[in-house]
């Protein structure tokens, strides 16, 4: 598991959306789901060398919003707690 801090590129703003841990590192031209329900385009990834954070990020993920018409955006429906959330992870 790997923790990163998403970053939100809109407009000329960059905006601190939170930390959170992912299996696998996405890389630029990627879709992700947040945990917001929402489609993001991964824009770049940034991954620390030779930085110790107590924190415990190694990377920033900046995303910008994925297009209205993107074909990640027809996975409506999706209830991220229904459907993708793993019970036994729950439990602990």
């Amino acid at each position: 598991m790997y923790k990163v801090l998403i970053v939100l590129h809109e407009g000329d703003d960059y905006i601190r959306m939170n930390k959170v841990y992912i299996e696998s590192m996405p890389v630029a031209g990627q879709y992700i789901i947040h945990t917001d329900g929402l489609a993001y385009y991964v824009e770049e990834v940034t991954t620390f060398v030779g930085y110790v954070s107590s924190k415990g990020a190694i990377a920033i993920v900046v995303v910008h919003p994925a297009p209205k018409d993107a074909e990640v955006n027809k996975l409506y429906g999706v209830d991220i707690e229904r459907d993708l959330d793993d019970p036994e992870y729950n439990k602990k």
